[in-house]
């Protein structure tokens, strides 16, 4: 089932809030047969796991994440730096022709491998490299429509090639991953716990005595896999739109380029200027709405009977917002299919929240790297890119 229209302000809210605050992410059969065949496991990490687990691992996740600074001044010293790369990198050019779409995505890569593997890497650095391309490689994959289909159907698997790949790719970002922690492991300090991996192997250790615990290591690489993926895919792709969409609108890039150079001037660009700067917060926001990179949420499976303005959703029913609906809903949006900052801007200037502003989930179940981190990286990486160009 497909919800359109889901509109905060209206008394559906209430049903569909209802429908999605106990959200069951459904079974996918491509992602349960990766899991079946190379871990003999259905329900691990966090994006399309099942009850007690997903419930421990989102917990833990966000927990963690928060303990090594999303949210806090600590994440914004680490954008900094790897700012200070990222300008280097494209200085460096010196005027020829680049492909920038390939360093912003290196450059949110670093910050989010800070943070769960507690290191940066060289933007030319071969193993780097290689795990940015299995990620694109897999998100290029998993789009296919034979995989969705796949996913609907999954007696139609004879049909499907693009299902080797995925798995070839997600065993080898696995392999890395679990290098990676056999090294933490033989100098694990619970007092000095220098990064995600080693929270999840002193929460490992500490549940030792514990039988069927979820502390174990299939669980870990799914998790580092998953934050690894969703996290570069959406924050890198929201920038390259805005690259675009600067390109497009000069008129636009130029009103947000003195904003800062009156804010913030020669400063490093931090969180709390963003208040000050309501014009580029709402550049930002729009370029989220507009681009729309994630139409379809990722699918819930309601938990209880609900009715639903007249229509009765069984419990055990595949839900998918449909996102679009709402990015694009002419009675919340005053120009949906135009790149409009003005959207997010009130009579005076000064910025606006909007209730259908919904770029990424809908209702509980949303993912928790780009909940607590993706705005932290957004808007901290954002307004140095516009500036540079």
């Amino acid at each position: 089932m497909v919800i359109v229209r889901m509109n905060p302000t209206r008394e559906i809210n209430n049903k569909v809030h209802f429908l999605l605050s106990f959200p069951i992410p459904p079974h996918v059969p491509l992602d349960e047969r990766g899991r079946s065949q190379s871990l003999g496991l259905n329900s691990i990490g966090i994006v399309f796991a099942h009850g007690e687990n997903w419930k421990v691992m989102r917990r833990f996740t966000l927990t963690t994440l928060r303990d090594f600074g999303m949210g806090k001044r600590a994440i914004e010293d680490r954008i900094v730096e790897e700012y200070g790369y990222l300008a280097d990198t494209i200085g460096s050019q010196e005027g020829k022709p680049f492909d920038a779409s390939k360093m912003i995505n290196a450059a949110v890569a670093n910050i989010i491998v800070s943070i769960l593997l507690g290191k940066r890497f060289d933007y030319k650095d071969s193993r780097f490299l290689r795990l940015l391309q299995l990620t694109n490689e897999n998100m290029r994959l998993a789009g296919k429509p034979l995989v969705t289909m796949y996913n609907i159907f999954p007696y139609l698997g004879f049909l499907l090639r693009a299902n080797k790949a995925l798995l070839k790719n997600r065993e080898e970002f696995n392999d890395y991953v679990q290098a990676t922690f056999v090294e933490n492991l033989k100098t694990l300090d619970k007092n000095d716990q220098r990064n995600f991996i080693d929270a999840f192997l002193v929460k490992q250790q500490e549940e030792k005595s514990t039988t069927n615990g979820y502390f174990h290591n299939d669980n870990l690489q799914s998790l580092v896999s998953n934050l690894f993926t969703a996290g570069v895919e959406t924050i890198s792709t929201t920038l390259n739109w805005s690259f675009l969409l600067m390109l497009k609108y000069p008129e636009v890039q130029r009103k947000v380029q003195e904003e800062i150079e009156r804010v913030i001037g020669s400063n490093p660009p931090r969180i709390e200027h963003r208040t000050q700067m309501p014009y580029t917060d709402a550049v930002i926001h729009e370029v989220q709405r507009f681009a729309n990179i994630l139409p379809l949420d990722l699918p819930h499976e309601t938990a209880a009977d609900v009715t639903l303005k007249g229509y009765f959703i069984p419990k055990g029913t595949y839900i998918i917002p449909l996102l679009t609906s709402v990015l694009q809903d002419k009675s919340q949006w005053e120009k949906p299919d135009m790149f409009y900052p003005e959207h997010f801007l009130d009579a005076n200037g000064k910025f606006v929240k909007k209730d259908a502003f919904m770029p990424f989930s809908a209702g509980a179940f949303f993912f928790p790297f780009t909940a607590v981190a993706s705005t932290d990286l957004r808007q901290a990486l954002t307004v140095p890119v516009f500036f540079y160009f």
